[in-house]
């Protein structure tokens, strides 16, 4: 009994880490608000994005303005860059 218990708390813990790493990764979203200015709570796909000065914004596929597809990219927690993207690269997720 001890050994089916001790392998369920291996197992949560192995799935703890796992999400924990998923936040890490890079997503595609669609730009549903923005703060007036670049410092501020965006939301993209979803998900509520606290933008620093550190953020580094790329605008090569056009503005960065709601309704535009965005490339986020994360490390720790934190939006490290947001690049705009083509449209496509939004409508496949």
């Amino acid at each position: 009994m001890k050994m089916i218990v001790a392998g369920c708390v291996v197992a949560l813990v192995i799935l703890a880490v796992g999400n924990i790493a998923g936040a890490e990764d890079d997503f595609y979203g669609i730009i549903e608000s923005r703060p007036t200015s670049k410092v501020g709570t965006w939301i993209i796909g979803g998900k509520a994005l606290n933008v620093t000065e550190q953020t580094e914004l790329d605008e090569d596929y056009g503005p960065l303005n709601v309704g535009a597809c965005a490339d986020v990219e994360m490390d720790g927690g934190k939006v490290e860059e947001m690049e705009s993207e083509p449209p496509q690269k939004c409508a496949a997720n």
